[in-house]
């Protein structure tokens, strides 16, 4: 071989391992471009202004919305609708909806009550929550969710789902309730469930109470389903959940009594009935009754307790989606959201609705004062948003100075 071909070959090879070496640069960048996080594109939840609190006029409301059974928007197809309805009914009825209400009632607070997704109609968890989330993040309103037993049924467990709930924008949702005693900075209470949080709202801006708590509302984790003694039955408050209200009760009981202050009124929320709800069908009750109340087997004292606490006035459930109504037990008021959802289970020709709760400062010498009512009412998504039943749950007992 003449050297002019060795010289000819040797040229090729570098050429050749050239050719290689970009090659492999060129795959190494394009992965590690996947890889390695963007840092121009992260940034902050966007938070709501804190603390909640009562609006100039001395309101402060909540939509509830109950069983939106969220699936994957455009594909997604509702149920129990009118026959000429099902070719163009979707998820995004239920986005309409929302967006409908939103613009009607401007709410300081949307609770999201369970169920807000149909795990087994999604392939994906987290976007189907940013897509039914969405409209409450587009309008900038503080919203708090929990779960229901349908929510976990796709690629997120409980606690998954409750971390990202709390993490998307202007949520004020909470994982478990923290530690009180601050002994470990940023630890959670050991409590059973996952979405057990209390929020307090303050009064109104320039008020007497503007940096004070007058009105507390408490979200409780109802579980989805379990096995008692070889039986299966939807899940319910458990113990730890009930003293963890007792000792958040008794905290601001001490403090009010110190302040010379009556306790502050307070609503619960949370999914799954208790069974005492069954009850309030021999009972006179505003709305309508249409099914049976699924519940758990297990009485855990929820009522009982709600009773002891004292301030509870009224608590607001979901799950039966054609229940509507509000009936009192033993002082304290249960309401049903009605199903707001098109994936979720209706009646033809009873249009999806959904409830909200206003409570009301008293007005005292120059200032508002502590909470002198509280109502509500439901709308329906009909043509005028027809408003339903509206009806007080309760009023101070005593009246504010002129």
């Amino acid at each position: 071989m003449s050297s002019a071909t060795v010289t000819v070959n040797w040229k090729h090879t570098i050429l050749y391992l050239t050719l290689i070496i970009s090659l492999l640069y060129s795959i190494e960048t394009l992965i590690s471009r996947k890889l390695h996080v963007n840092h121009n594109q992260i940034r902050l939840k966007r938070s709501p202004n804190l603390p909640l609190r009562f609006r100039d006029d001395g309101t402060f409301k909540i939509l509830q919305v109950a069983d939106m059974h969220f699936g994957m928007g455009s594909i997604t197809r509702c149920r129990d609708v009118a026959d000429a309805e099902y070719g163009y009914c979707s998820d995004l009825n239920t986005t309409r909806f929302l967006r409908r209400m939103i613009e009607a009632e401007r709410p300081d607070l949307i609770a999201f009550t369970g169920d807000n997704i149909f795990g087994s109609s999604t392939t994906d968890a987290a976007e189907s929550l940013l897509q039914a989330i969405g409209p409450a993040i587009e309008y900038g309103i503080p919203w708090a969710a929990i779960l229901g037993n349908h929510d976990q049924e796709s690629t997120m467990n409980r606690a998954e789902l409750m971390t990202f709930l709390s993490l998307m924008d202007f949520s004020v949702s909470q994982i478990n309730p923290p530690l009180e005693d601050g002994s470990d900075r940023g630890a959670l209470r050991s409590i059973d469930g996952f979405g057990n949080y209390r929020l307090r709202v303050h009064g109104a801006s320039g008020s007497v109470l503007s940096n004070s708590t007058v009105f507390d509302l408490f979200f409780l984790d109802s579980g989805d389903r379990e096995t008692v003694q070889g039986r299966r039955t939807y899940g319910w408050i458990k113990d730890s959940q009930l003293s963890w209200l007792q000792d958040a009760s008794k905290q601001q009981d001490s403090l009010t009594s110190k302040q010379g202050l009556n306790p502050d009124p307070a609503l619960a929320f949370f999914h799954i009935p208790i069974p005492e709800v069954r009850d309030l069908w021999y009972t006179p009750f505003i709305g309508q009754f249409q099914e049976g109340v699924a519940c758990s087997i297990v009485q855990s004292g929820v009522l009982n307790t709600f009773l002891s606490m004292g301030n509870v006035k009224a608590a607001f459930i979901g799950h039966d989606h054609v229940n509507d109504f509000c009936g009192n037990l033993k002082g304290v008021w249960f309401c049903y959201g009605g199903g707001f959802g098109y994936h979720a289970y209706g009646r033809r020709n009873w249009h999806r609705r959904a409830r909200l709760i206003e409570a009301k400062l008293g007005k005292g010498k120059d200032t508002w004062t502590g909470v002198q009512r509280i109502k509500t009412w439901k709308r329906l998504d009909d043509g005028d948003l027809s408003k339903i039943d509206e009806q007080v749950l309760w009023e101070a007992s005593y009246s504010f100075l002129k």
